[in-house]
């Protein structure tokens, strides 16, 4: 089975020219205020030391981050030293920055051997959030890899092997939230919330990423509404083309309405957090410049949260 990448996930088209936010800041009609945080995953900051991105993206203002534990990232759960693991934890109380999540890369559609890696990177991560953020352990969000061809015919396998992973996530005390992704088996706003319905597990939650379902056209009120209230995290970036030519872009790059989407999740009581997630189509680039990434987005995201009425926390 080809696996997709969280790196190298493209298919055609390359990152164009940043173009104007579009959402209408002037015509926004904020709903009831609520706390959200903004923060920013370092996965688009892996050529920085971790200390350097905390840094990074406490100075530049943002609440939050998400830390990548994937297998040969700098923070792997199973190979981070004890050493680095109490600089880190020190330096996340030092700045005030929240662990939201922990980003896993976890294909649910495996032969049994990798099935039992996938618990023990579980066990791992769930370790590690309790380490890093003891009084708030973050979620481990993950994809669960395939192709959309093959919803129909793997959906009862993932859901038996994320019978197992709950399980898991109930002993290590850590939720787990998965994300559909264009170009997986689990592709649509609804495919996460039957998965997680049918396992019924308070360990089992989603993670919702418009950008994934704006490539499909998929209507994004229906898609908040259906997907959100399954939800524990958000990411956020812009998107173009279709699910034959994905091409990613960093938010306000994009046609994305942040004011609209913003106050659509925040009316279906969402009360986590919503990070930036650069792509590896663009962090993976000769020439990106990982804090300028991070200082662009907030700059383009921080007006749409004050006129959508959100508190940020």
């Amino acid at each position: 089975m080809r696996k997709i990448s969280r790196r190298t996930f493209f298919i055609g088209g390359v990152c164009g020219s940043a173009v104007a936010l579009t959402a209408h800041l002037s015509d926004a009609k904020p709903g009831p205020a609520s706390s959200i945080g903004l923060g920013f995953s370092l996965y688009g900051m892996k050529t920085l030391s971790i200390e350097d991105a905390i840094k990074a993206c406490a100075e530049i203002g943002y609440e939050c981050v998400e830390l990548p534990v994937q297998e040969n990232w700098p923070a792997d759960s199973l190979k981070l030293e004890q050493s680095q693991r109490k600089s880190i934890a020190s330096q996340l109380e030092a700045t005030g920055l929240r662990l939201s999540c922990l980003m896993e890369n976890l294909h649910a559609v495996v032969d049994d051997d990798r099935h039992k890696s996938n618990l023990g990177r579980i066990r791992a991560a769930g370790d590690l959030g309790h380490q890093l953020s003891p009084k708030k352990p973050p979620v481990i969000e993950t994809v669960l890899g395939g192709r959309p061809e093959q919803w129909d015919n793997v959906k009862q396998q993932m859901v038996d092997r994320l019978q197992d992973w709950a399980k898991v996530a109930e002993e290590a005390e850590t939720v787990i939230a998965i994300k559909a992704h264009v170009g997986g088996a689990m592709h649509r706003p609804e495919h996460p919330v039957w998965i997680v319905q049918q396992i019924d597990s308070p360990w089992l939650k989603c993670a919702y990423d418009y950008s994934h379902f704006e490539l499909r056209k998929i209507d994004m009120a229906e898609s908040v509404k259906t997907l959100v209230p399954h939800s524990v995290f958000v990411h956020v970036k812009d998107s173009r083309g279709n699910p034959k030519k994905v091409q990613f872009l960093l938010p306000g790059e994009g046609d994305i309405d942040y004011v609209k989407l913003l106050t659509l999740i925040q009316e279906q009581g969402y009360k986590g957090d919503i990070a930036v997630e650069v792509s590896g189509q663009i962090h993976g680039k000769p020439d990106y410049a990982p804090i300028a990434a991070a200082r662009n987005s907030y700059n383009n995201l921080a007006p749409a949260f004050k006129a959508a009425g959100i508190r940020r926390k």
